[in-house]
């Protein structure tokens, strides 16, 4: 049985939220301030995090950072914030999904056994990915470039690990946000341009001057060996 850790200050949503869990058959915690919640993390040693933003003695980004600092867990935000910058940010930081209050158990349940799912599949694959110079390691979620290792951040590797499991072959942004951000029903598809732009700099090429990454103009984006 899966155990998951909601980090929220909202009692009344802290308690609606452990019912919704344990109907659906998880185990679940709660803790209603940030630093409660790290230590709780790092103790119990969740398979997922439910983490609200707006915690009462530390912001929510910042617990996220601490925890992503030491841990790989599945983190899901869940918050009121609704615009594109905080959940670009929260992504930017590690987390796997980004819910919008107020969602449904039934969302909230899909959610968690998607990221469940991806996350218990990292280690399953056997051996790196190799395209030209570039080689992830998925178990250790960890890539290098030309022998040099690559700074990239959870979401970063997951968008390069999904296009260099498809080598040579063009990815709509659609998808991608589908597959990588596990948006199935659109998102913002700036999203997906801002993260492409950011691995192109930590590849060393740019869109006018690919050497990986390569943009086909209104169909969607191909990864390949220089």
């Amino acid at each position: 049985m899966p155990h998951i850790l909601v980090l929220e200050d909202d009692a009344q949503v802290r308690s609606a939220l452990l019912r919704a869990l344990a109907e659906r058959g998880y185990g679940a915690s709660s803790t209603g301030t940030g630093l409660a919640g790290l230590d709780a993390a790092l103790r119990d040693r969740p398979d997922l995090v439910l983490l609200d933003l707006g915690l009462p003695d530390i912001d929510g980004h910042q617990v996220l950072r601490m925890i992503r600092a030491v841990s790989r867990v599945p983190v899901i935000v869940a918050t009121a914030r609704d615009d594109e910058a905080e959940i670009v940010r929260a992504l930017d930081s590690g987390a796997d999904d980004y819910l919008v209050k107020p969602f449904g158990a039934a969302q909230l349940d899909a959610r968690i056994r998607a990221v469940l799912r991806r996350t218990a599949g990292d280690g399953d694959r056997p051996g790196p990915i190799t395209v030209g110079g570039l080689v992830l390691d998925v178990g250790a979620r960890t890539a290098r470039l030309d022998g040099q290792p690559l700074e990239l951040t959870p979401r970063e590797f997951d968008l390069l690990r999904y296009l260099a499991e498809r080598p040579g072959q063009v990815v709509g942004k659609r998808e991608l946000l589908a597959e990588v951000w596990h948006q199935p029903y659109g998102g913002a598809e700036k999203t997906v341009d801002v993260h492409l732009s950011w691995l192109r700099r930590k590849l060393g090429e740019t869109a006018q001057a690919p050497r990986y990454l390569h943009t086909v103009r209104s169909v969607g984006v191909r990864l390949e060996a220089p």
